[in-house]
């Protein structure tokens, strides 16, 4: 797909997702292909996968996210291809606009293909590749599908391959923090303006009253042992003039 699908569908007056114009699709020889993945609560919760390829991200909508279990196979459609410079997005696209919700980047990294004819993989219908992202890693496959979809937007497979990086834990479940910002949607909803409520109905559970303060469990269990702490000391000090009253009497 050209990018001419991407500029059609949006306003850059009124939307503040990429243009294309701060990096263009220029890229250095040799360098890595940037991989990212955009948890976007629009409509409807989706994930965004997405991998640079001739200048241009490549994109599909997983609805349920990316699986570490090979014996699940998640359906991905391909949408229009967005510009490079759009990996780096996580912010408020203002509702009523095209895709209007709010957009966390949920992983990023590399990728690097595992086929030497890319293009023709992608024709075929069968892209093999690893990840080297903060949460996604090891060997993976895109395999188009039938059934869904349409000759521009075809339905895909996304599933993991079997190596050390395999797992059957849910991880969209367990890492729900933005891979850069450390917030949940609610928290990326708050800071830009948009609504909150509805970015919280894709977090995981908590109270949307508290999303300015949601933050990953690393940063809050810094504080927990110094509570902790100031607890035992209190308790110690009761116990102590507990003792103290009951010898004089």
């Amino acid at each position: 797909m050209a990018l001419k699908d991407y500029f059609k569908k949006r306003d850059f007056d009124v939307t503040p997702e990429p243009s294309g114009a701060a990096k263009g699709d220029a890229r250095k020889p040799g360098k890595r292909l940037i991989y990212v993945v955009q948890k976007h609560r629009a409509s409807h919760l989706h994930y965004d996968f997405r991998l640079e390829w001739n200048g241009v991200l490549l994109s599909w909508a997983v609805p349920k996210g990316p699986s570490l279990d090979p014996s699940v196979k998640r359906l991905a459609m391909a949408v229009e291809d967005h510009p490079i410079d759009y990996a780096d997005f996580e912010g408020v696209i203002p509702e009523g606009e095209y895709g209007g919700g709010t957009v966390m980047v949920w992983d990023t990294g590399t990728w690097e293909p595992e086929q030497a004819d890319v293009d023709a993989a992608l024709k075929k219908g069968d892209l093999k590749f690893t990840l080297h992202g903060k949460k996604l890693r090891g060997s993976w496959v895109l395999v188009r599908t039938r059934g869904f979809g349409s000759s521009s937007h075809s339905s895909w497979l996304l599933i993991k391959h079997r190596d050390e990086y395999t797992s059957t834990r849910d991880i969209a479940a367990e890492e729900p923090y933005s891979a850069v910002s450390h917030r949940l949607l609610a928290g990326i909803a708050q800071k830009g303006g948009g609504n909150v409520e509805k970015a919280a109905s894709g977090d995981p559970a908590i109270d949307p009253a508290q999303a300015k303060s949601a933050e990953p469990a690393k940063k809050r269990a810094k504080v927990a042992p110094t509570a902790r702490a100031a607890s035992t000391k209190t308790r110690k000090s009761a116990s102590k003039q507990g003792q103290q009253r009951r010898r004089s009497v």
